[in-house]
């Protein structure tokens, strides 16, 4: 999955039943169809092969996007994305008995953009759900 940093809004994301560069380039995909990459971009991710090897390095390069990427074992580096992955484990995958993978698809779905974007909120950001925070910003913030 893909956050933006400053919303926490989730912008970004697939699922898929191996981890590899194909899941990572599907949300970054979704991403940059949803969002206008401005001047000065910054992507960072953990040091997964997924987000190192080439196929994605040269996409964020094609779109301008700088790379950052978390130090060595520093899980803090990366604390809005662990954050995230915590919640939607604890709010939505523990609690639920999936039998097929059309059905985890389904289910992440409707939490992502329906229940952690729009209705969770955020002590980060003035206690607003990350989808009515964008909502309050002018338009050249996100656009």
């Amino acid at each position: 999955m893909i956050l933006d940093a400053y919303s926490r809004r989730c912008i970004g994301w697939a699922l898929s039943r191996r981890i590899d560069t194909q899941l990572a380039l599907t949300a970054l995909r979704m991403t940059l169809q949803t969002r206008t990459v401005q001047p000065g971009l910054m992507h960072h991710s953990d040091r997964g092969v997924q987000y190192a090897s080439g196929d994605y390095v040269a996409l964020l390069k094609e779109h301008k996007i700088q790379i950052s990427m978390s130090r060595t074992g520093n899980p803090y580096d990366n604390a809005k994305a662990e954050r995230f992955m915590r919640t939607l484990k604890y709010e939505e995958v523990y609690m639920n008995d999936y039998e097929t993978l059309a059905e985890v698809l389904a289910s992440v779905q409707h939490f992502i953009e329906a229940v952690y974007n729009r209705k969770r909120l955020h002590s980060a950001i003035g206690y607003l759900p990350p989808a009515e925070f964008e909502a309050s910003l002018s338009p050249q913030i996100l656009s």
